[in-house]
C-alpha cells in the first residue's frame, strides 16, 4: 500500500503535542500516510507564506488538526486557504475528544470534523484521495470537451 504524503496544519501555540501524536501514528504499521511537513513559526510573513504554499503544494493532502483555539489561529486559517487555492484535498480532524474543538476561519460550514481514530483517519484519507481524483478527471473531461467545441 502506498503512503499518502500529508501536510499537517495545526495551532502551534496550543496543539503541538497533537502534531507529535500524529507523527508517531504515521510511523506505525499500516498507517497509510507519511507526514511530509507541518505548520512552522516564522518572523517573516512573506517567506513563511511562500514556504507553506510550496510544502502544501508538494503534499497529496492536508490534515487540519482542530483544537480548542483553532478558529483564532491565523496560520492555520492561512494554510487552509492555501490548500483551497492550490486545490489540495484536506480534512478536518477533531483533535481533542474531551473539549469542544473549533474549525479554522475559511472552513466551509458543511465540512465536518472527523473523530481521530486510526481507522477513521485511514478511511477519510482514502475517500478524500478518491474524491480529488474524480474531481480532477471531471475537470479534465470538461476541459477536453470545451477544447473540442472551440475547434468546431
Amino acid at each position: 500500500m502506498s503512503k499518502t504524503d500529508i501536510f499537517v496544519s495545526f495551532d502551534i501555540d496550543h496543539d503541538g503535542e497533537l502534531y507529535e501524536l500524529l507523527l508517531a501514528e504515521s510511523t506505525g504499521p499500516g498507517a497509510g500516510l507519511a507526514v511530509s511537513g507541518g505548520s512552522e513559526r516564522s518572523v517573516d510573513v512573506d517567506s513563511w507564506r511562500e514556504s507553506a504554499r510550496q510544502r502544501i503544494r508538494e503534499a497529496d493532502q492536508v490534515i487540519v488538526i482542530c483544537g480548542e483555539h483553532t478558529e483564532t489561529s491565523i496560520s492555520v486559517s492561512a494554510e487552509l486557504r492555501i490548500a483551497q487555492e492550490e486545490r489540495i484535498p484536506y480534512l478536518l480532524l477533531w483533535g481533542r475528544r474531551e473539549i469542544m474543538c473549533t474549525k479554522p476561519i475559511g472552513a466551509k460550514p458543511a465540512e465536518g470534523m472527523y473523530s481521530w481514530t486510526q481507522q477513521i483517519l485511514q478511511d477519510q484519507i482514502a475517500f478524500t484521495q478518491r474524491d480529488a481524483a474524480a474531481d480532477a478527471a471531471a475537470e479534465t473531461a470538461a476541459r477536453t470537451a470545451g477544447d473540442a467545441i472551440r475547434k468546431c
